[in-house]
């Protein structure tokens, strides 16, 4: 396991090396710009902060935090995790490492849940959490400190109302309160432990969810977390299989897919010293057959285990207590679908991104090499010509100097259309329309206390958020199709070799809120229950709702505010080369006419530029061909290598 994180570690370097190579010789050979400088930028702070996560969920007592603790941590030499009968882990708990913290456990107050801000709007407040620091040094001390993902306390019923946390019309909940009627709540909402554990320090996140009442309590859970994670283990138990509410999250949550497996936990129970292995195992195969009948699965897709015979066997080093846990099993499985899917992933976006590189600095090099056996046919075309000869041509190249400048004016116009286009994008896409939206969502849900009028509140807000998209497509469509008239016409004036310029398209942003859609129709669409506490709900989900769309948003906002910057690049670079083309083509054949430069001396200096950028079209296509090598190696090559 940790080989494998190590190698993808070693691959993704190895990645960033080969495109840091090739962003220094662009920019010493002045082969670059600002879409080229941006484009290489995002790609290696996309590779700097890829992460890989893994979601356990599952009802309480089925060992979740066991099974953590064994595959993660038991060479620690205890439980790093609490892990007893019972209830556990109150509060979803993200183990991960980010170097800009100390080591420490991060605690949202569960109180912030009667804000309309979702989880992921309070990560960039630090002032709202309790922050506790970790002593790496006792294990004990660290075990005390993660307790608190376990704490709880009472309060009224009112109160858990407030924070969706109680729903009255729910049977189940009302045997749950107290002698004194008042409702057990986690203490905290959610925690974030940085913990530099190599695995961790790689990438690697672990999202450890409470009971599968949360996941339909926690909006952050159902609408970004488990959707997100790479990775999602469903954990049942042995003893008791699949229950009614586990079907349900499984159903409506987490589904078969790439990266799903479901663990059939505490298959020590089953253990039994009165049969033999022979018919223990058979009883267990039996278990697992019937988990993957019920959940629509292939039984190699079901992994038998014990958390807790695991992490004594290894904890131990008790092989044969390990062997029988069936523990190896799984983290294979993991571990050999979730490296080499999520690096699919990202070789896909890198060769993308590779490929139009490529094509822009090649085009930036060609233009500089026509540039170049222009010239020198121009001056070739001079030998044993008289001075007439040559002021003609001097003549004719400030003629074309005088069309290329017309030319320019036009470009400027061009540009107020731009600039008039630009703008209007942002009256569809801009983040006040944003907060508009939502402050107007959140009025009708306040005047409509109605489980049925909340629906539909949300329901026309998702329909205004993809009319928006639909008119922001429009528009960089329009503003594309004017920009490439404007390459094709510049490129067929001025004999220029112009890649078109950079497409955009919202499709990522349509493709996430439909997600979101997705998720929220799953959870709500179908209830006609028309209650107090389901529409309290409701709203705690439309703020993860709102949060959600709202960084969507922003990151269009940023994307496209970069793509507007950057559109223009490759043709304003190739209008300054031809400029300085021109003029140095005009000042040669100025000399020469002068005779204060010698004709040969000349076609000589250009026949070495032309070399010069020959042996550059070599270098640039060696270094794109290393990004390649690098983005293909496999993890085999480079154990190999090491």
């Amino acid at each position: 396991m940790a080989r494998d994180f190590e190698q993808y570690s070693a691959w993704r370097q190895g990645v960033v090396t080969a495109l840091k190579n090739y962003q220094s010789w662009v920019a010493a050979a002045s082969l670059t710009d600002a879409a080229t400088d941006q484009r290489i930028a995002r790609t290696l702070a996309r590779l700097a902060d890829d992460k890989l996560s893994v979601a356990f969920v599952a009802e309480f007592s089925r060992g979740k935090s066991e099974l953590i603790n064994a595959i993660f941590f038991a060479d620690y030499g205890q439980r790093i995790l609490p892990s007893a009968a019972g209830r556990t882990t109150m509060c979803p708990t993200e183990l991960m490492y980010d170097p800009s913290f100390a080591p420490s456990i991060r605690l949202l107050p569960i109180e912030t849940r009667a804000d309309n801000l979702s989880t992921g709007d309070y990560r960039d407040q630090p002032s709202a959490w309790t922050v506790l620091p970790l002593n790496l040094d006792v294990g004990a001390d660290m075990h005390e400190v993660f307790k608190q993902v376990s704490m709880t306390r009472h309060v009224p019923v009112d109160e858990a109302k407030r924070y969706g946390l109680y729903d009255e019309d729910d049977p189940d909940m009302q045997v749950t309160l107290s002698d004194d009627g008042k409702v057990e709540i986690s203490l905290w909402r959610h925690a974030i432990i940085n913990f530099p554990h190599p695995l961790l320090k790689q990438g690697l996140v672990i999202l450890d969810t409470p009971g599968l009442n949360a996941i339909g309590t926690e909006p952050e859970l159902t609408l970004n977390l488990i959707p997100n994670a790479h990775a999602v283990l469903f954990i049942l138990a042995a003893d008791t299989g699949v229950t009614k509410s586990d079907i349900e999250v499984w159903r409506n949550h987490i589904g078969a897919g790439a990266g799903r497996l479901v663990v059939l936990n505490k298959i020590d129970s089953m253990w039994d010293e009165l049969r033999s292995q022979a018919e223990v195992d058979v009883e267990i195969e039996r278990q697992q057959a019937n988990v993957a009948h019920v959940l629509a699965l292939e039984p190699r897709q079901v992994f038998p285990v014990s958390a807790q015979k695991a992490l004594v066997g290894k904890i131990t080093q008790d092989k044969a207590l390990l062997a029988r846990s069936r523990l190896q099993a799984l983290e294979a499985a993991l571990f050999d679908e979730l490296i080499p899917a999520k690096k699919d992933i990202v070789r896909k976006q890198l060769r993308e991104e590779l490929q139009a590189l490529s094509v822009a600095q090649m085009a930036l090099v060609n233009a500089r090499s026509r540039g170049i056996v222009e010239q020198l046919h121009e001056l070739k075309s001079l030998r044993g010509k008289n001075q007439t000869v040559i002021a003609h041509m001097m003549r004719r190249i400030d003629v074309e100097k005088k069309e290329f400048d017309t030319s320019l004016f036009k470009l400027q116009a061009t540009r107020a259309v731009f600039t008039r286009l630009s703008t209007e994008l942002y009256t569809s896409i801009g983040m006040d329309i944003v907060r508009d939206d939502i402050d107007l969502v959140r009025e009708q849900m306040q005047r409509s206390r109605f489980f049925t009028g909340v629906r539909e509140a949300v329901r026309n807000y998702f329909e205004r958020i993809r009319a928006n998209l639909d008119a922001s497509e429009r528009k960089t469509v329009e503003i594309s199709e004017m920009m490439g008239v404007m390459y094709r016409r510049f490129a067929s004036e001025h004999g220029l070799t112009l890649a078109l310029p950079m497409p955009f398209s919202l499709q990522p942003y349509r493709d996430e809120i439909a997600s979101i859609e997705t998720i929220y129709y799953k959870q709500f669409g179908t209830a006609t229950l028309i209650t107090t506490s389901r529409v309290v709900l409701m709203e705690k989900f439309f703020d993860t709702i709102a949060s959600r769309v709202r960084g969507c948003f922003k990151s269009a906002n940023n994307d496209a505010e970069a793509w507007l910057k950057v559109v223009m690049a490759p043709l304003e670079a190739q209008i300054r080369q031809h400029k300085d083309q021109l003029k140095h083509r005009l000042a040669s054949i100025q000399r020469i006419h002068d005779a204060t430069d010698s004709l040969e001396q000349k076609i000589d200096a250009f026949e070495a530029s032309q070399q010069q950028l020959e042996a550059q079209k070599l270098r640039l296509t060696e270094l794109a061909a290393a990004i390649g090598i690098a983005i293909d190696a496999e993890f085999d090559a480079l154990e190999a290598a090491a």
